[in-house]
């Protein structure tokens, strides 16, 4: 990170010079600034956003920029570097901070605490749009009607509970259109999963109230609903209907082992975040534990990328404002570190959720116990971090010594085709920086032809057209979109999967393209394909082999197996895809709905096109002018 870097000497002279003009940059902007609440970018030569800001008097808080001598060596770095700034005004304060955290998220600027990770979490949801409810794990924008329960930390954990609570609710997980097509029950009614409401095993009032169980168990009524099962257990054992009361013996064996998989849960705390910050060695690690309804529902590690200078509450208090940019917050959020404009954020948190955020940050008590048991986990998470972050540095120095590299690689691309006789071919390039995997940066690419422009041809199975493909689009697209190269969007390094030939192509694509300054590698399997007897070409014709168990040998195998494994798996989903296309998709002016009464009218796509003008017709939807052109697609002329 370029901000923990001491400057020499004459960058010194430099960055003054830098400063004097940045300052009287952003000293002309005063006289039209108004003393109101708002957001402010500084921006470089480059177009570039630097540093997003809020203020509550924006005139006063740009102000303070015009004296860098009294400020730290990172924002002396960011004024010498800004040559326009722009603004927005807001009505209050919170309004500002709400745009400030979304802008950051947006623009991620280099001078900003940066949260990277910003996957959604997992959610379960009971579907309230049909008439027998689905349980499903759910990702995503809420659109779809129904209760949702979450967030959960991880997918793992939502698929192992929504199967337990199969057994537990016996409630189905089939889309609508296989519950439609159903004539008879399917394996999960007989493996005790599903109550079969498809085939009328169920009545709607029974299901119904597996429903309301459902729902009652997850807003924190376990006991009240697994009390009323040991009663109608009982029951039946009484009435000997043996057969009836072992099903319910079941479900409350499977509400007992979704119970058993909850750890740490916390009496009193209800619904409840609770977010602890650890600080070493100028490196961060925020661990976030979700309680929903009294339950632990898991939780996430995240490393934000910040100046190392940065103190704990500044970096907390930007980590909880991107954090909850696309997220709703529950009703309290308890923090290891109390922030300045804590109640300012409450009620921003507030404003987001539509309902009273509470934000606290407890010294003592039962509420600083799971904040405790938060910060040592963020504290073992960050040890851990940066005991593999050493090693992988050793590796990638190692890599530059081998490689005869001057530095080691900042950034490693690998790359692989999966296909099946080239049909569904998929190019995945994977990425490697100083900290790992940067799975945010993974591409795949979709290959359909080969060739230049207007002489294009189908791939097929040509692996080594695919390459010529793929490393094509990307590095023009690199030289399009990054030509200065100060993005980070460029490799050191670039390893191919396979040998002499594939590396002649990627020398080829780079000649064509004029990048002479990427280090090429090509990694080729054994003889026998044996992992570990591995081939390494370069350019020039130069091989070799590492020993057997040198570190440097499976990390490379590492690397090379995660870029097949990406590979593959998105030939796999494309495949899928293809597989469940219908040839009405390539039907103009037929979207979803038609496509589906079209389907339920005549019950087959091949049904569709065998249909004449005035059976096209018929169907509910479709006019004269859009059956015409439905007939037209699949006869032609006629």
């Amino acid at each position: 990170m370029t901000e923990g870097l001491d400057l020499a000497p004459e960058d010194g002279a430099s960055r003054h010079q830098g400063m004097v003009a940045g300052a009287d940059v952003i000293r002309g902007y005063l006289k039209t600034l108004p003393v109101a609440p708002g957001v402010y970018r500084m921006i470089n030569d480059r177009g570039d956003v630097l540093y997003v800001g809020k203020a509550r008097q924006l005139r006063n808080r740009v102000a303070s920029y015009t004296r860098p001598a009294q400020l730290p060596i990172r924002l002396q770095r960011m004024i010498a570097e800004t040559t326009r700034m722009e603004f927005v005004t807001t009505h209050t304060e919170v309004e500002a901070l709400l745009l400030e955290s979304n802008l950051i998220k947006k623009l991620l600027p280099r001078y900003n605490v940066l949260l990277r990770d910003d996957k959604t979490f997992a959610h379960i949801l009971i579907t309230a749009d049909h008439e027998f409810a689905q349980i499903v794990k759910h990702r995503g924008a809420r659109k779809r009607p129904g209760t949702y329960f979450g967030p959960f930390a991880s997918a793992g954990a939502v698929n192992r509970t929504v199967s337990s609570l199969q057994r537990a609710f016996l409630l189905r997980n089939c889309s609508d259109n296989i519950f439609r097509s159903r004539t008879r029950p399917c394996l999960q009614y007989h493996i005790k999963r599903c109550s079969a409401p498809c085939v009328g095993r169920i009545s709607n009032e029974d299901y119904a109230a597996l429903v309301d169980e459902a729902k009652e168990f997850f807003t924190g009524q376990s006991a009240k609903v697994q009390a009323r099962l040991g009663t109608q257990m009982e029951a039946a054992s009484e009435a000997l209907e043996f057969e009836t009361a072992a099903k319910i013996r079941d479900r409350i064996r499977a509400l007992t082992a979704v119970q058993a998989h909850q750890d740490i849960n916390v009496p009193g705390l209800d619904d409840a975040d609770v977010i602890a910050l650890h600080q070493e060695g100028g490196q961060s690690c925020v661990q976030v534990f979700f309680f929903r309804n009294g339950r632990n529902y898991g939780s996430r590690a995240y490393f934000p990328s910040h100046d190392r200078n940065r103190d704990d509450s500044d970096v907390l208090a930007a980590f909880v404002g991107q954090f909850y940019a696309d997220k709703l917050p529950p009703k309290a959020v308890l923090l290891s570190h109390d922030l300045a404009e804590r109640d300012l954020v409450a009620e921003a948190l507030s404003i987001r959720a539509s309902h009273k955020v509470q934000v606290l940050a407890p010294q003592r008590g039962a509420k600083r116990k799971p904040v405790d048991h938060a910060l040592n986990n963020a504290r073992d998470a960050l040890g851990r971090r940066r005991a593999e972050s050493a090693s992988h540095r050793k590796l990638m120095d190692a890599l530059a010594a081998r490689l005869d590299l001057e530095t080691p690689p900042e950034r490693i691309e690998v790359y692989d085709n999966s296909h099946i006789q080239g049909t569904n071919a998929i190019g995945g390039m994977i990425v490697c920086g100083p900290d790992g995997l940067m799975k945010n940066a993974y591409r795949k690419f979709n290959i359909q032809t080969v060739g230049g422009e207007g002489d294009a041809v189908p791939a097929g199975g040509d692996d080594y057209a695919m390459m010529r493909e793929v490393l094509t689009r990307r590095f023009k697209r690199a030289q399009k979109e990054d030509p200065e190269r100060r993005k980070g969007q460029w490799p050191d390094l670039v390893i191919v999967d396979g040998g002499r030939g594939q590396l002649g192509v990627a020398s080829d694509v780079f000649a064509d393209l004029g990048i002479d300054d990427v280090a090429l590698l090509g990694v080729a399997k054994g003889p026998d394909r044996n992992a570990g007897r591995e081939q390494f070409y370069r350019p020039g014709g130069g091989v070799f082999m590492l020993a057997p168990r040198d570190p440097l040998l499976y990390f490379i195998q590492r690397l090379r197996d995660e870029a097949h494994r990406f590979a593959i798996t998105a030939h796999r989903a494309r495949r899928s895809r293809g597989i469940s296309a219908s040839p009405l998709d390539e039907v103009p002016g037929i979207g979803a709905k038609r496509k589906k009464a079209l389907l339920l009218h005549f019950g087959s796509a091949r049904n569709v096109a065998r249909a004449g003008l005035a059976d096209l017709e018929a169907v509910t939807g479709i006019s004269k002018g859009v059956a015409e052109k439905i007939y037209g697609h699949f006869h032609g002329d006629e």
